[in-house]
């Protein structure tokens, strides 16, 4: 990795101090200093995750301006310029302009898309939604054989969406035979990479 230079750590602490709601200095230097350290503990390092966030953010304005309700519709991963577009979308063309927009973002390598067309979810669906991705989140958090950092998980209609960085291909299928484990879940799809593939050297 490159030497860190001052001005990335004050673009990372900007990024990670963003949407931050405490009170007192205190408070936000801490949580501050462990955000970035966290990142650091990612494969892709604190440059990647500044990298990332920063095309993350552009997506979702680009996607916001264009359309309110493609931006709530849609969920959204970035792994080192990887982007994982997962949703469900009732009006084609959401799905058509949710990706052409994705690949206007400075950085973006690689747009991969998940979105499906279909009526739209309701409160029950999303519920079950959100429970699945926490007891995945919970199972590979506390299963030691798992970097579970690296990982990232969205659920839409009982279809679990993984991207990341894998350290190995036993852990990858740790992660994916924790997903298939859980009650409900219909499908697993995995988008995350091995540590030494080649996509991660592409500029």
């Amino acid at each position: 990795m490159k030497p860190f230079a001052p001005p990335l750590l004050l673009a990372a602490l900007a990024v990670l101090l963003g949407g931050l709601s405490v009170s007192g200095c205190a408070p936000v230097a801490i949580t501050a200093g462990t955000a970035v350290a966290s990142a650091a503990t990612e494969e892709r390092g604190v440059e990647g995750v500044v990298s990332d966030t920063a095309i993350r953010t552009e997506i979702n304005a680009r996607w916001f301006g264009h359309d309110v309700d493609m931006f709530v519709a849609v969920q959204l991963e970035v792994v080192e310029g990887r982007v994982l577009l997962a949703g469900q979308v009732e009006r084609p063309e959401h799905r058509l302009d949710a990706v052409r927009l994705a690949w206007k973002a400075n950085g973006v390598k690689e747009v991969i898309n998940e979105i499906r067309i279909a009526k739209g979810r309701g409160i029950d669906d999303y519920s079950r939604d959100g429970w699945i991705t926490a007891q995945l989140r919970a199972r590979i958090l506390f299963d030691k054989e798992i970097a579970s950092i690296n990982y990232s998980i969205d659920c839409v209609g009982r279809v679990v969406y993984l991207m990341g960085i894998a350290r190995s291909e036993a852990e990858h299928e740790r992660v994916k035979a924790h997903a298939r484990d859980i009650p409900y879940v219909k499908r697993v799809i995995s988008h995350a990479i091995l540590k030494g593939d080649e996509r991660r050297k592409a500029g």
